[in-house]
């Protein structure tokens, strides 16, 4: 198998290589940060990592020439499984609002949005981002993405915008901070965590291992 996990400037690829090499450790597994569209012809996976602000990270994406025809021509035209990880997942939506109107990649129904402090929260203990360790809330675990993870495992998030889906089973984890919000979508040959598995230790590495065994 070969991995492919996207260059396009956005995301902290070293940290997401190493998590990937160490999940693959024990087989035959290539570990690849490309920033070549043409490397997805040979990937059996492909990780779209991303950090920042969604517009930046849809522009960094679309400055890499060719790579998101390529993206769209092995994730939606050949089914190759794909992982995408905190602005790499939002990126999956058809719109994000932040600062601003901004076209996604549509291969989800679903948009991106700011946070908001539930109504009567204190300013001072609502802090945004959402920012270090939450429990995940399993909502589909015959997820293949979640065998031996379930509710109640801790993982790490960083994110002052969230994803809202259309269909409600787009949406296989949730976590709770002021109210319920996305943990993880999953449709088809694709999934997404709005948290960052390569920053969420044993259950992070886990997950790595599900998504390199998946066959979908």
């Amino acid at each position: 198998m070969t991995v492919v996990i996207v260059d396009y400037g956005s995301g902290n690829l070293r940290s997401a290589a190493k998590a990937f090499e160490r999940a693959a450790a024990d087989t035959a597994t290539a570990i690849v940060v490309s920033a070549d569209p043409k490397a997805l012809k040979a990937a059996s996976h492909i990780v779209l990592p991303g950090q920042g602000a969604f517009a930046d990270c849809k522009r960094g994406l679309e400055g890499v020439a060719g790579m998101t025809e390529a993206l769209e021509g092995a994730v939606i035209g050949e089914g190759k499984p794909f992982l995408g990880i905190c602005v790499g997942m939002q990126l999956m939506a058809k719109t994000g609002h932040e600062h601003g109107d901004h076209q996604g990649l549509g291969w989800i129904d679903a948009k991106v949005t700011a946070i908001d402090a539930p109504a009567g929260a204190d300013p001072a203990s609502f802090k945004i981002p959402h920012m270090g360790w939450n429990d995940l809330e399993v909502r589909d675990p015959s997820h293949p993405l979640f065998a031996g993870i379930g509710t109640g495992r801790h993982v790490y998030f960083v994110h002052s915008y969230r994803i809202l889906c259309e269909r409600p089973g787009d949406v296989i984890a949730e976590v709770d901070y002021g109210g319920p919000l996305v943990a993880a979508v999953g449709r088809d040959n694709m999934v997404g965590t709005q948290f960052h598995p390569d920053k969420s230790q044993a259950t992070g590495l886990r997950l790595i291992a599900n998504f390199l065994d998946w066959r979908p």
